[in-house]
């Protein structure tokens, strides 16, 4: 019989003494390093598991990232995304334009920078309705996408009020005496022209101070506005009437009555003086004013004989 010994080596207690020299010079690392160090350790021994592709994939995130970094530092986002979004079926077709009487569409398509392939994702409405209110006629504009290919721009136009002459230049104007744009055609020759320093903001009055008078107003060529204070109107057969600083409607009222019953703005005649509310002066033309020299003459002439004779 042969009797088998064991002897057991086990580990070294844990409540063992170290001499105070060794424990005084072992090196601790700090606690944020700890977790790191233990970490590495069973990374290396095996015992975290790390997916089969987890390496792929980071790589392709880094190069993703490393991309998308270098277009925004290039400049490029807004082209690649405007390139994709196209590709995927989202290039604008069509633009539909509502309320422009005077806006040109073409314009507004420059405005949005419609090329063929812009992509309705990657475009910015808001920096659209910013260009385009800045259009001269348009007050107010509304521009939103239609998915997955259509965009609608709404507009609101200002109103044409006056004409505008002030020096050598002719402008169309708002009721608020807003300038709108230059003109360049007769397309507007209808509407009242007002003339001198000032005029396009005096002429939001006109329409209450003639509402009563449209015969009067019918005849009306130009009103000049004088001195900051008073109109002159040029009347359709080159008469001049002087209207006051107050007291409009009455001497309209006076014009009015003059013509209908006495002809006024037909006789040859330059101006009629309405500024004085007790008296109405009237300018004949150089001719008429010859003419009636010539007929007094002749009248004092008449007379003298007559009393000769006697």
């Amino acid at each position: 019989m042969f009797a088998l010994t064991v002897k057991r080596i086990g580990r070294p207690s844990h409540h063992a003494v170290l001499p105070i020299m060794e424990a005084e010079e072992r090196f601790v690392l700090p606690r944020p390093l700890r977790r790191v160090t233990r970490f590495l350790i069973s990374l290396c021994s095996g015992r975290i598991y790390i997916p089969v592709h987890t390496g792929t994939v980071s790589a392709l995130a880094f190069l993703g990232a490393t991309g998308l970094y270098g277009m925004s530092l290039g400049g490029h986002t807004e082209a690649v995304a405007q390139a994709t979004t196209t590709a995927a079926g989202f290039a604008i077709e069509d633009v539909k334009v509502s309320g422009n009487s005077e806006t040109s569409e073409i314009e507004i398509l420059q405005l949005i920078g419609l090329d063929g392939t812009t992509s309705l994702v990657a475009l910015d409405v808001d920096a659209a309705r910013r260009k385009i209110a800045h259009l001269p006629w348009v007050e107010n504009v509304e521009v939103r996408k239609i998915y997955p290919k259509t965009i609608e721009v709404k507009l609101k136009e200002r109103q044409a009020y006056a004409i505008w002459q002030h020096g050598q230049e002719l402008s169309l104007i708002e009721k608020n005496g807003s300038v709108i744009a230059p003109l360049r055609d007769n397309k507007f020759s209808a509407l009242p022209l007002v003339v001198g320093r000032d005029a396009e903001t005096a002429a939001a009055l006109l329409d209450e101070a003639f509402s009563k008078w449209p015969d009067v107003k019918a005849r009306v060529k130009a009103y000049v506005w004088i001195s900051g204070r008073r109109w002159d109107l040029h009347m359709d057969n080159g008469v001049v009437v002087k209207l006051p600083e107050d007291g409009i409607d009455q001497a309209l009222a006076t014009l009015s009555k003059f013509d209908k019953e006495h002809q006024l703005l037909e006789r040859d005649i330059a101006a009629v003086d309405l500024r004085l509310a007790d008296r109405t002066a009237i300018q004949l033309t150089p001719e008429a004013a010859i003419r009636r020299q010539t007929a007094v003459t002749e009248r004092t002439k008449e007379l003298k004989k007559a009393g000769q004779n006697i």
